[in-house]
């Protein structure tokens, strides 16, 4: 039996993560999209490690990230490469997209998912995104 098999509960309770981040990023709830990530919160990305240490400057942080341009985003893919009682690697792929659905870019990226105090929400990312 391989990890992944081992642990289907961790597996869906951290892909369950995933699915809230991205609908409440692209509904601009900075309660709920807070509520998915451990603070800190750590993201490689261009050689430099962005780290939140709380949630109030998240979502800010991301739509100066994003641009004005920024309407919604959507996964392409989501893969599991690890996982753990307690954690879970992803392999994972996003688009950012316009109003009138245009995209804007496709980003791969690596989030570590784990549970802390029975909570499971986003540790860590490394991501190719500006």
């Amino acid at each position: 039996m391989n990890q992944l098999d081992r642990f289907p509960e961790a597996v869906n309770a951290a892909k369950a993560v995933m699915d809230r981040h991205m609908e409440a990023l692209n509904a601009r709830d900075a309660h709920g999209l807070a509520a998915t990530l451990h603070f800190p919160h750590y993201r490689f990305t261009g050689g430099k490690m962005k780290i939140w240490d709380t949630p109030d400057s998240y979502l800010a942080d991301f739509f100066a990230r994003a641009g004005d341009d920024w309407h919604h985003s959507a996964w392409d893919f989501i893969h599991a490469v690890a996982a753990g009682p307690d954690k879970v690697h992803f392999d994972v792929q996003f688009t950012r997209y316009r109003a009138d659905n245009s995209a804007m870019g496709s980003f791969r990226s690596l989030w570590v998912i784990t549970q802390h105090q029975g909570v499971w929400a986003a540790q860590l990312r490394s991501s190719y995104a500006a």
